[in-house]
């Protein structure tokens, strides 16, 4: 299949066969003439020079400017070729082709002078006919040099808005990986916890047992629900994702708080906040305390955790868990991905806010900084 031709190339072809018509039209009107023989010659080869003019304009046009000094039937050619040059090259190379067109054509009216015009209104004509071709093909040059720079803009911008979208689905995912993290650390830890209790345990009751089996059915179900749920958003298309479930903020602290509760372990909260935590610092400050749960109980089985909100509109919020260590040698009560508190860092400095954890005096203390706009 052939390809289209471009509408440069299409105004171009157009272009030279009107001139070669008008040099088939001025050879017929030399006809009788004394110098016929000759003009047949310049117009075969002012022909060929149009032709050349497409791939190299500006030899093209000075050769047909020289074989204007010869005859007139040249004159297409080279005013063809002056604004060819003027389209194609810079400003100064054009003017330089059309001032010698001109003298050319003085030249030629010097040698065979025009019967049908006087030299007085002849050079004024051929002077304004260079400067019109001139400024029309500077003038088409300027815009396809700005149509060109527009697309090159317009390319600039799609790209780039192809990259800010991948980045935006990019950091999308990231957070849905860190979600997916925390969710599941939590409920592994309790079920981790309900399993280590029918495993050293045996002596409980049937009915105790079976409660603790359940818990342990129940948790793994949930885990694997939550589970689903999140990769389900990492396969939805992308402009499927901010249609998700919103995410647990400090409001949905008393259901964490009791779930740890129920495995058995003994949390106290004091909740100094004043006012309702604004969504952004509620979500990041409710994985903050549900990662401090979850290494509690991974680390410090069956000690008791202290968790602390403070803050009010303006100030910052202030969330600190603490916990026992555990004895020395004591091994976790569940395996550690050891990822859990960079996350959470990340988390924090990504809220503009600030995660410090340490063990000092017995205790590990997690203490998180949070804005609080007024």
């Amino acid at each position: 299949m052939s390809e289209r031709r471009s509408p440069r190339s299409t105004i171009m072809v157009s272009a030279i066969l009107g001139a070669g018509a008008l040099t088939s039209a001025m050879l017929w009107g030399q006809a009788g003439g004394p110098f016929v023989g000759l003009d047949v010659v310049v117009a075969v080869v002012s022909l060929v020079a149009m032709l050349a003019q497409l791939r190299w304009p500006v030899p093209g046009a000075l050769a047909a400017t020289l074989l204007a000094v010869i005859s007139p039937v040249a004159t297409p050619a080279a005013t063809l070729g002056a604004m060819q040059v003027a389209q194609r090259r810079r400003f100064g190379v054009a003017a330089a082709v059309a001032a010698a067109g001109i003298a050319a054509h003085l030249v030629q009216a010097l040698w065979r002078p025009n019967s049908g015009i006087s030299f007085g209104w002849w050079l004024p004509l051929i002077c304004a006919t260079y400067g019109a071709l001139l400024g029309w093909g500077a003038l088409a040059r300027s815009r396809r040099a700005l149509l060109i720079s527009l697309h090159e803009r317009a390319r600039r911008a799609e790209t780039e808005q192809g990259r800010r979208i991948a980045e935006a689905r990019m950091a999308e995912r990231r957070t849905l990986a860190r979600e997916m993290h925390d969710v599941l650390a939590h409920r592994l830890s309790l079920v981790a916890t309900h399993a280590g209790a029918l495993e050293y345990r045996p002596d409980s009751s049937p009915d105790q047992l079976a409660r603790a089996a359940g818990v342990v059915r129940s948790g793994v179900h949930q885990a694997l629900e939550e589970l689903r749920q999140v990769i389900g958003l990492l396969r939805e298309e992308d402009d499927l994702l901010d249609e998700r479930e919103p995410w647990p903020t400090l409001a949905d602290l008393p259901r964490l708080v009791a779930e740890a509760r129920e495995a058995g372990q003994d949390v106290r909260v004091s909740d100094e906040t004043a006012g309702a935590v604004p969504p952004p610092a509620g979500r990041t400050g409710y994985r903050v305390v549900q990662e401090g749960l979850t290494n509690a109980r991974k680390h410090a089985p069956g000690q008791p955790v202290e968790v602390l909100l403070r803050g009010a509109p303006g100030t910052p919020l202030l969330i600190t868990v603490t916990n026992p260590m555990p004895p020395p040698g004591a091994a976790p009560a569940s395996p550690s991905s050891g990822t859990g508190l960079v996350g959470l860092t990340e988390r924090v400095r990504l809220a503009e806010g600030q995660l410090d954890h340490h063990s000092t005096g017995g205790r590990f203390r997690l203490h998180a900084r949070l804005p609080w706009p007024a």
